[in-house]
Parts: structure tokens; sequence; C-alpha cells
């Protein structure tokens, strides 16, 4: 079923299912949900302004995730040091604050940070494949139609993505394997 993008029930229909996956995307690439949310509305924007025809909804889905995508790349690109600045705020505990089971959710609150920083530290291909498949929940298909390369060549960049979390996690740790 061919979609338009102006056409306002079409519009409504791609807005619904794509919502909540453009912003787990782009959530896990800027790590602030008032700057996702502004780029998923961005997305939008475009695809209504663009007064495109896809052949189907998955390809309008497509269209969206890459804008999606590269708008919150370019944001990181240009935005690095007020992210991080935003970043170190967040992570400092507030005052008057006291939760029973205060050192495991500083745990959880250092793993997430670890992770986060590790993921920062991949290539771009690497980077991408891994957010894709782990925060968007997208199979080995879709994300080789967003990104433009083969569903094989997927599953080599989100094996190479793991083992290269596993080495830097495990370096930060300080263990040896």
């Amino acid at each position: 079923m061919e979609i338009k993008s102006t056409d306002q029930s079409a519009f409504r229909n791609v807005y619904k299912e794509c919502y909540p996956l453009l912003m787990k995307i782009c959530y896990h690439i800027v790590y602030n949900l008032d700057i996702a949310q502004d780029l998923v509305q961005e997305a939008f924007e475009r695809f209504y302004l663009k007064n495109m025809t896809f052949p189907s909804e998955d390809d309008a889905k497509y269209w969206l995730i890459r804008v999606a995508k590269n708008l919150a790349l370019n944001h990181v690109r240009r935005n690095k040091r007020e992210i991080n600045m935003v970043e170190k705020v967040r992570q400092m505990p507030s005052s008057g604050t006291y939760v029973v089971d205060g050192v495991r959710e500083l745990s959880d609150k250092e793993t997430i940070r670890e992770v986060r920083a590790a993921i920062e530290q991949l290539p771009d291909n690497l980077k991408m494949v891994i957010t894709l498949k782990e925060y968007g929940n997208l199979d080995y298909r879709a994300i080789g139609k967003i990104l433009g390369i083969s569903e094989s060549n997927v599953k080599v960049r989100v094996h190479r993505a793991r083992k290269k979390l596993e080495e830097i996690l495990t370096k930060e740790d300080g263990y040896v394997y």
C-alpha cells in the first residue's frame, strides 16, 4: 500500500507506529529525552514537508529512521561538549535524597554510565548497529535497509560491536580474561 507523506491519515498511522521506535533510537544516541523529542519531531517535519510517496509503510519507516539517526548523529557531533556537561550534571547526586538501597542504585547508575561510555568509544559503524539492534529492537534485515548494507554485514557488525564492548568493559573493570 502506497504511503503519501502529506496524506493526513497515512501520516497519522506512520507517526503512531514509528514515534516510539524513533524516540528509542534518538535517545540512545543523544542520551537526552528533550533533545530526542526535538529530533524526532524534526524528522517528522521533514517527512511531511518532503511530500514524498513511499511504496509501503515499512519504506516510510526506514526513511524516517535514517533521517532521525542522521539528525541525532549530527547533533552529537556539533554539541559533544555540551552533552558531556549535561551528562556530568545528571550524574551528580541530589542533596537531601536518601535511598534505602543506595549502593545498588549507585551501582546501576555506574554500570549505565560505563556502558554508555563504552558505546561512545566504538567506531560510528559499530555504534549505530548496536544502537539500532539493542535499543531500537530492530531485526537484522531492517537495520540493513536503514544503513544500506547487507543483512550478513549487519550480523558481522553487531558481533564485532559486542566483542569490542566486552573488551572495553573488561579493561575498565581491570579484569583480564
